[in-house]
């Protein structure tokens, strides 16, 4: 009996490894895919395609953990996006995706996740990549992707690492996004088991110095009018804690008002408030950034104003975030020291990131 078992276990094995690694091919047929906007089936350039027009749309029956998605898109020179949606749960899901309009710029593949229905990609500004697209035929986008990690790769040239995926998903739905039209074609992947990385986040450098933990409201409309600082202490405040890096990605834990369309929303504000402490009357510096817009507050008065939204100060300008970009000498009192910053946005990323030194 034993002969005969062993020779069992080790073919099951061999079976379930060529199936892990073996490529499924979803065609392009609208029985395959879940569709919920403005989507057209046709046969293009000799090939099954799918004609997005903004939205996303997933594989009918199948969840992804980990392992490879691989699609073809059509080069595009008209401003529009093109990419992979992984691990999709409800409102909540990584995503990269093409700007092909954008071959050969600094911040021409982006990787961003969706919290909330909210695309983050101002906040995580070290996760684009320089890529030169073909002008004409087919780009294809791959993505390998180990637990909390991933690497992305177009026309198979590596293009990026993605060190620490920031949902906290590890299975989910998958399949495609697109804002303006594109054409997408030969949609493909594979199912492998994750390797373990010591490698979980993005090895910077922790300053001692950082905000770690913030006390925020729940979000509403933004009216400058009804905006009145003794209503602020009669709000309800929920203890949420910030990436190492001291950024709070504020679509994670709360939801807008309006979402998921881009500059078409309206604008949201949530506070966010934390308590200093000083032995002693003085200043302290603190350093910050915020996405869109801000209010900040020290002890009930207003002390700073400020708009880093997308394009507030240009075309070219994205908003992105960094730490050390406003500071301000605090001039703190003996004992509690309240501070309430008004984050305001719109789109493309709600954050929030400071220091006291």
């Amino acid at each position: 009996m034993k002969k005969l078992l062993y020779p069992l276990i080790s073919l099951l094995s061999f079976q379930l490894s060529i199936a892990q690694n073996s490529e499924t091919k979803i065609d392009m047929v609208a029985s395959n895919w879940n569709v919920s906007q403005e989507t057209t089936f046709e046969r293009f350039d000799n090939r099954e395609t799918l004609l997005l027009n903004s939205g996303r749309v997933t594989v009918k029956n199948h969840k992804f953990i980990n392992g490879t998605i691989e699609v073809d898109v059509y080069a595009n020179s008209i401003r529009s996006f093109a990419g992979i949606t992984f691990r999709k749960q409800n409102d909540n899901m990584e995503e990269v995706y093409m700007r092909l309009h954008k071959s050969n710029q600094a911040d021409a593949v982006q990787y961003t996740p969706i919290f909330n229905n909210e695309s983050n990609w101002q906040l995580f500004r070290e996760r684009q990549a320089k890529v030169s697209f073909k002008k004409t035929g087919w780009n294809t986008l791959r993505i390998e992707v180990n637990n909390k990690s991933a690497e992305v790769f177009v026309n198979n040239e590596k293009v990026m690492s993605i060190l620490h995926l920031r949902t906290d998903h590890n299975i989910g739905e998958f399949g495609l996004f697109a804002l303006f039209n594109n054409r997408f074609s030969n949609f493909r992947f594979t199912t492998k088991n994750g390797i373990d990385n010591t490698k979980t986040g993005d090895n910077n450098p922790i300053d001692p110095n950082i905000i770690t933990q913030w006390e925020i409201t729940k979000a509403r409309p933004y009216k400058e009018e009804e905006l009145h600082f003794d209503d602020f202490l009669k709000e309800k405040y929920t203890t949420v804690m910030t990436e190492e890096s001291g950024l709070l990605p504020i679509s994670k834990y709360i939801i807008k008002s309006s979402s998921g369309n881009f500059e078409q929303n309206i604008e949201d504000y949530t506070i966010a408030f934390t308590t200093v402490y000083a032995k002693n009357s003085g200043t302290k510096l603190f350093s910050f950034d915020y996405s869109d817009r801000i209010i900040v507050y020290l002890n009930g008065k207003a002390i700073f104003k400020g708009n880093n939204a997308f394009r507030a100060k240009g075309i070219q300008y994205m908003g992105h975030i960094d730490i050390n970009t406003n500071k301000l000498y605090l001039p703190l009192e003996k004992g509690a020291n309240k501070i309430h910053c008004v984050v305001i946005d719109k789109a493309n990323g709600w954050g929030l990131i400071a220091k006291l030194e």
